[in-house]
């Protein structure tokens, strides 16, 4: 744990000693290109091409990420000659791509492009680098579980995808057991962990009163449902023992599972600039993030004294004080976004539902419920609304070809935190100022992050040492919760976890430079109107379309070859 605290500290010394214009810099690229390319493609090429990557992408999955609607286990041939087919697909798309009439299009197509070409340098990066099926055994334990949280009783081709599923699962894993190599030990330990253990957070998971334990527990509680469904059962007990199969394999293999679980520097620098567009390199990040770490402990210090006289804020300790209470926030947050004059809410916003369910823990409550349980507010800008699920329902009402279908992390978890701050400098929690303690330490989880996403990524600490670093840093942080997001930014391509604060940052540097080119004809309303308008795209690019500002662009024209690859 000092080691940990020992490499923040230096990090935030650092700090003091950088120049201001460090987030004007761009990260140290190979190569770069002042102009777009002038290839043969028109703009309908590109649109062409987008539909035909996304039925691809589609098709092969390579992300085991999966919730509980559509579901269907991936059956997908995972073989060396099939992975070497798709990566012949994926340079085919890439060639199209390079080779289109860019610098004749105007503004919005050449954003357009850059767009759409980080998305197809991301599904290369991960069928080249991140390689999910030989070196993730959750891979498959995602897709083990998700079948599971299917509704009892079915009828029609719901019942039959649902046998499908099942009957397929025992065929998974004798995939997993061929296609597995090269496998991180903190993967596997993941892996092991949720094959076994309920730890309450459960991201996308039905709610039980009793989180079933584990992968395993969540085949009883479907078996336990099939009473409505009897003829089911054969086939959850076959799924059930071929996932316990797979888990008695896991453990045997475990101690010869040792490979770097993070992509390496070289292949996280590149993935920030060709996939995330971000004009920052690792370590610019880690300084970033450090430097925000110190400026939110130093903030909620004063928050603090401010609030030294008023009473603290309790948990609720009812379903029904925590549901009035979530719904006089949901109110409260609407009439201020309309009254403040803040953004539209268009008429088909309706309700949004919350994230955080209530839940009375034999354990405590662990960090989400610690802040929302005593406030719903800061979760309910951040997630709900204007926060993601507004975001969500926004994006979808975009029918352009592109724009509607994109979206980018580093956006949408910028825009959650810039209006969970922005609600505190707005003057929302006046007359409930505790309630800006709560929303400094949403801020430090998220600034935490920076550096755990990319010292994961680097090689630079395990995922024990983030944890620990983590809880070192941010008050009431659970080890629950601090081990599930380690393992969301860990297994997902890199740089999710960053995109929270460094997507504020980016969000700040775009409002400065609106409000500084506008003066006094900047509207605030306007400003997140058109922001939203334009699209979940890599901020970069949202900056170069609402400035104009090509100075980060610039960078991106020229595709760098993966390290992997030179």
């Amino acid at each position: 744990m000092m080691k940990n605290v020992k490499r923040l500290t230096a990090a935030l010394l650092v700090t003091a000693m950088l120049p201001v214009p460090l987030m004007a810099q761009g990260a140290p690229a190979a190569a770069t290109q002042a102009q777009p390319p002038a290839g043969q493609g028109s703009y309908a090429d590109l649109t062409k091409l987008f539909d035909e990557f996304l039925t691809f992408k589609g098709s092969t999955p390579v992300v085991g990420e999966l919730n509980s609607t559509n579901v269907q286990v991936s059956l997908n041939d995972y073989s060396a000659a099939s992975i070497d087919g798709r990566r012949n697909q994926m340079n085919a798309f890439l060639q199209r791509v390079d080779n289109m009439n860019v610098a004749a299009w105007d503004k919005a197509q050449k954003v357009d492009w850059l767009a759409v070409r980080a998305k197809l340098n991301e599904q290369n990066f991960l069928l080249n680098v991140s390689k999910p099926w030989e070196r993730d055994p959750g891979f498959y334990v995602d897709q083990m579980l998700a079948i599971t949280f299917v509704d009892l009783p079915l009828k029609g081709d719901a019942l039959k995808a649902t046998q499908r599923n099942l009957r397929a699962v025992p065929i998974l894993v004798e995939a997993a057991k061929r296609n597995l190599k090269n496998v991180p030990g903190d993967y596997a330990d993941l892996a092991l962990h949720n094959l076994a253990a309920a730890d309450g957070v459960g991201h996308g998971h039905p709610y039980r009163t009793v989180p079933p334990a584990g992968v395993v527990g969540w085949y009883d509680d479907l078996n336990s449902r099939a009473s409505q469904q009897p003829a089911l059962r054969a086939d959850i007990t076959k799924a059930r023992n071929a996932v316990l199969d797979f888990q008695a394999w896991l453990k045997a293999q475990r101690p010869s599972m040792t490979a770097p679980a993070g992509v390496g520097e070289a292949n996280f620098n590149w993935y920030l600039k060709n996939v995330k567009l971000l004009p920052y390199n690792a370590e610019q990040l880690l300084t970033l993030g450090a430097r925000e770490t110190q400026r939110l402990w130093a903030m909620n210090a004063l928050e603090q004294h401010r609030n030294r006289k008023l009473p603290e804020l309790k948990p609720a300790e009812t379903a029904a004080d925590y549901a009035q209470r979530i719904a006089k926030t949901d109110e409260r947050i609407r009439r201020w976004l309309v009254e403040e004059e803040i953004i539209t809410i268009p008429s088909y916003v309706k309700e949004l539902d919350t994230n955080v369910p209530f839940i009375q823990r034999q354990g405590g409550l662990n960090f989400w419920e610690e802040i929302q349980f005593r406030d719903p507010s800061p979760d309910h800008l951040h997630a709900v609304i204007p926060g993601h699920r507004f975001d969500g329902v926004v994006a979808r009402q975009n029918k352009h070809p592109i724009r509607g279908r994109i979206t980018d992390g580093v956006r949408t978890e910028g825009w959650g935190v810039w209006v969970e701050e922005g609600a505190q400098r707005l003057g929302f929690f006046e007359d409930i100022g505790r309630v800006r303690e709560l929303i400094d330490y949403f801020g430090i989880f998220r600034a935490v992050r920076v550096a755990g996403d990319i010292n994961l990524q680097l090689n630079r600490q395990t995922l024990q040492e983030v944890i620990d670093g983590w809880r070192e840093w941010t008050p009431w942080l659970d080890a629950n919760v601090a081990r599930v997001d380690a393992e969301i930014y860990l297994r997902r391509p890199p740089g999710y976890g960053l995109g929270y604060t460094i997507g504020m940052i980016e969000m700040q540097k775009l409002v400065a430079e609106k409000k500084h080119q506008d003066g006094d004809k900047f509207v605030l309303k306007k400003f997140h109107d058109d922001f939203m308008a334009a699209g979940r795209l890599p901020m970069s690019l949202i900056r170069y379309e609402m400035t104009g500002k090509d100075d980060e662009v610039k960078k991106f024209w020229a595709r760098d070859p993966l390290p992997s690859q030179q």
